[in-house]
């Protein structure tokens, strides 16, 4: 695929090979942009993040890629920032990229996709919580903080599914990402997780869709062999709803390309 925006490093504790190898799989790939957006830090679940003294080890590591293979493929340095009030740094809101993707991994100050607390959702009311989330994904949107939403039904990682129609819960938080002029990311990941599918799901998709927002594509590679594993499916998803282009930034300014 030739953009793939959402990957990262071992800086953030949960991630396998060098930033070099994920380049050298994305130039095999045939990829022409491909963008690191590791975890940022922030004073919350510091297990799984870089620490803030490790921003400048991080940004120096992709700049040094960038001119290493500056004759082969664009790589974009970004940040993937948890949403999560009270705990975002303007350290990171100020940092020099070329975008931030926005994710919620987090209701309350529970880690809903940590499989280490998968015991919680015994105890919830499934709509409730995937109301609360999108809720939070609307509330990013209208931050203004950020260029795309990350993973958007992540909530559906272990096949905790709601009763009532996603496109009713998501309604509110889709006209938000729209009226903040976002990007979705198709996001590969879900098909190696118990969802089996591609963060949105199609039901959602078609709704994106209408909207007219546009999408752009990640792997979101812990690890190199992961860097476009399922690249075809991806694509054909994409233009099974008529989409034909996807978005890139460069010093946070957007532009779409074909694909």
């Amino acid at each position: 695929m030739i953009v793939d925006l959402h990957n990262h490093t071992p800086l953030c504790n949960h991630a396998t090979g060098t930033p070099e190898e994920y380049i050298q799989q994305a130039i095999q790939n045939g990829t022409k942009y491909f963008g690191f957006s590791d975890h940022a830090p922030m004073n919350y679940d510091q297990k799984y993040r870089m620490t803030f003294s490790q921003m400048h080890i991080y940004e120096e590591n992709i700049k040094n890629l960038q001119k290493k293979y500056k004759n082969d493929i664009n790589i974009l340095l970004a940040y993937e920032v948890d949403y999560l009030e009270g705990h975002m740094d303007q350290r990171v809101l100020n940092a020099k990229v070329d975008y931030f993707i926005g994710s919620v991994h987090f209701i309350g100050k529970w880690g809903f996709d940590n499989p280490e607390f998968i015991g919680n959702y015994k105890n919830k009311n499934i709509d409730k919580i995937w109301q609360e989330y999108f809720e939070a994904i609307e509330a990013l949107a209208k931050s203004g903080l950020f260029d795309i939403v990350g993973h958007l039904d992540l909530i559906k990682v272990f096949n905790f599914l709601p009763k009532k129609d996603v496109r009713l819960i998501a309604k509110d938080a889709l006209k938000a990402i729209k009226e903040a002029n976002m990007v979705v990311e198709l996001n590969m990941s879900g098909l190696r997780k118990p969802t089996g599918e591609i963060y949105p799901s199609s039901t959602l998709l078609e709704s994106i869709k209408e909207l007219d927002i546009p999408i752009t594509f990640a792997s979101d590679a812990h690890d190199p062999k992961q860097v476009g594993l399922y690249k075809e499916q991806i694509i054909s998803f994409a233009r099974a709803f008529e989409y034909d282009k996807c978005a890139t930034f460069k010093n946070r300014d957007r532009q779409l390309i074909k694909f």
